[in-house]
């Protein structure tokens, strides 16, 4: 990945921080978003400490702001001269015991986290990974987006929504690239959920079965740019057991 330009959105949590971390270990230059700046600048501080000579840039930014995510895309492109990627880790979670409690009130918050910021960063960043030629945009997914349990309904429609639409991007990315296929990829990576080493540390007894490592995530997300786009574009690739076909 050297020479490569990667924004990360959502990047002060701890995907976001083993993200960093993975992407400027691998030669990346990397611009990190995220609405806590003094998280932000944490996590921005760690990645450049683990990796001396490291390029990595913290912008505070209202992902739910399209004209400020505009110019954060427009930004990035004229200081460094491409953006070959956007990773998607703006996350959140709300859920109830029954379906029948399901507060609607939910649904509102995780629309804005986990489907207006995906929309608002595809459009903002699209020409800018098209004009790449090796353009990735990677959102990270849940396994409930595909099998919804009832506590559990505005999370997983949120998910759903959310892939619907990079979906979209990748089907556009398709067409784009004519009779010789994408040249950028819109790839959903799916988890049970995450695990990281404070949640080991806090609940030392649990076993945490099937969640994915924040580090393996971090793995699979920079191998995104080892493989064509053809192969990835449009892709689910499961972190997570995948389910049985019906």
């Amino acid at each position: 990945m050297d020479g490569a330009v990667v924004a990360v959105a959502g990047a002060a949590g701890p995907a976001g921080r083993a993200a960093l971390l993975r992407l400027a270990a691998a030669g990346a230059t990397v611009v990190a978003a995220d609405a806590d700046a003094a998280r932000l600048a944490d996590a921005v501080d760690a990645a450049r400490s683990a990796h001396g000579g490291a390029t990595v840039t913290g912008d505070t930014v209202d992902l739910l702001d399209p004209d400020a995510t505009r110019a954060w895309a427009h930004r990035i492109e004229k200081d460094s001269g491409r953006i070959d990627g956007l990773v998607h880790l703006v996350g959140g979670w709300r859920g109830s015991a029954t379906f029948a409690e399901t507060n609607l009130g939910d649904w509102t918050v995780l629309e804005d986290l986990l489907v207006r910021t995906v929309q608002h960063t595809s459009l903002a960043f699209h020409d800018a990974l098209l004009r790449s030629g090796r353009g990735r945009f990677v959102l990270i997914s849940a396994e409930g987006a595909s099998r919804p349990t009832a506590g559990n309904a505005a999370y997983a429609a949120a998910k759903a929504a959310a892939e619907a639409w990079t979906l979209a991007l990748a089907d556009d990315f398709r067409k784009a690239g004519g009779d010789d296929g994408p040249q950028a990829a819109a790839t959903i990576l799916v988890v049970k959920a995450l695990v990281h080493d404070a949640m080991r540390a806090e609940r030392p007894n649990a076993k945490f079965a099937g969640f994915t490592d924040v580090k393996d995530l971090a793995d699979a997300i920079a191998g995104l740019w080892e493989k064509p786009a053809l192969e990835i574009n449009a892709a689910r690739l499961w972190l997570a057991a995948q389910p049985p076909k019906p």
